[in-house]
């Protein structure tokens, strides 16, 4: 295994972070325009969604189907994939602009973004030794945050002065450039040895895991974070879209610079779970979160960034923990574990957005916060399930 520190170890976890960032960026492009989108096609917040979340819940998934290719075929391939497809995605939207083709097209880059996503965690749990890991997860999820704040930030300024299409344009580019750099630089894998297996026998692998209530827990807790943490920053964009406020996307897409509080919880979230408990660390940032959001009451635009830095700040540190948990405490096959963690992720994100943008479109930011406080609710039980189902299991091996 690969020691922290080492040549090896920089150049993966270097590489890695580069297409995370790259794979966000494509991600997350669209959600800043949406309530433009809302605007000039007439559609209410609600069905406009489906421009993000499609590819959200296409990304869901197609994430196992990819961890089981990368199973059979090697996780660079996989990877690889996942890097190069986004552009040619992108190039179906140049020529189609009507909502229905925008929702499919954003539905296939959800599948094409799902081949890098799936297989990424695995990848490093496979050349990394566990302090490595560590380390190397935190950097990646922080990459993730820089890459949804360039991409969303991209897209709103790009709108804003040109069109989307130049957005859409620009991101593709630089995706391709660093889709050639990945395949230069990421190393084949030394600790891995591709198997063809069958579905079914996947199948089995994916109930073992959700049986694994040490496993499935920390699945459920990243999904209702994520299902809170990028829907909360969708409803403050319409929020500041609308009067009194009416800001355009431009600077309604400054708000994600408030995800470099995310960057560095994230990146910290390696050291904690190195010297204290990662299930307090997880319950930790939903509180911080959870803060975040009641600050945000506060109709003040000062208030709503403290809020969302907040939001940011404990969202960003309960997903690493939770994500490094599950690629750690799986048993066996990793990629899919990691996979169907993202799969809780990812339809969590999906769902919560169509219920979070229903309270704000019939009850104002009151109402949000009400909805949401339920799925912190679940969150803290959650928690404190997983912390007794770990201290059951741990219990048990001292008695084995």
């Amino acid at each position: 295994m690969i020691d922290y520190g080492s040549p090896q170890y920089k150049r993966i976890s270097l590489t890695m972070a580069m297409g995370s960032f790259l794979i966000f960026c494509n991600l997350y492009l669209f959600q800043p325009i949406m309530p433009l989108f809302a605007s000039e096609m007439n559609i209410s917040a609600t069905k406009v969604n489906w421009i993000f979340a499609s590819t959200t819940l296409m990304l869901s998934l197609a994430l196992v189907p990819w961890a089981i290719c990368s199973e059979s075929y090697g996780r660079k391939k996989v990877l690889l994939v996942g890097l190069f497809l986004p552009p040619v995605v992108h190039l179906f939207l140049l020529f189609r602009t009507d909502f229905t083709s925008i929702v499919i097209a954003r539905g296939c880059m959800g599948i094409a973004l799902a081949a890098f996503v799936s297989v990424a965690v695995a990848y490093m749990a496979e050349e990394l030794s566990p302090k490595a890991l560590s380390q190397a997860v935190g950097g990646y999820i922080a990459a993730n945050s820089l890459g949804g704040i360039t991409g969303r930030i991209a897209g709103g300024i790009l709108t804003d002065w040109f069109n989307w299409q130049t957005a859409v344009i620009v991101i593709s580019v630089i995706t391709l450039a660093g889709a050639f750099v990945v395949l230069r630089t990421l190393p084949e894998q030394r600790y891995f040895t591709p198997e063809r297996q069958r579905f079914s026998h996947q199948n089995r692998l994916m109930l073992q895991h959700i049986k694994n209530k040490n496993v499935w827990f920390a699945m459920l807790v990243g999904g209702l974070n994520f299902a809170l943490f990028v829907n909360l920053f969708s409803v403050i964009g319409f929020r500041l879209s609308e009067p009194p406020y009416s800001l355009p996307p431009s600077i309604t897409s400054l708000i994600f610079l408030c995800y470099l509080s995310g960057t560095v919880s994230s990146h910290f979230s390696g050291r904690w779970a190195l010297h204290f408990d990662p299930v307090s660390g997880m319950l930790t940032g939903a509180v911080v979160s959870c803060m975040g959001m009641c600050l945000a009451y506060y109709d003040s635009i000062t208030m709503m960034i403290l809020g969302l830095l907040l939001i940011s700040l404990g969202s960003f540190f309960t997903h690493a923990l939770a994500y490094g948990w599950v690629s750690q405490k799986a048993p066996a096959a990793k990629a899919t574990a990691t996979a169907l963690y993202l799969v809780h992720y990812y339809v969590g994100g999906s769902l919560g957005g169509f219920f979070l943008i229903y309270c704000w479109q019939h009850g104002g930011w009151k109402t949000v916060m009400t909805g949401a406080s339920v799925l912190y609710l679940l969150i803290f039980f959650l928690s404190y399930k997983l912390k007794r189902t770990k201290a059951t299991t741990a219990a048990a091996m001292q008695i084995v």
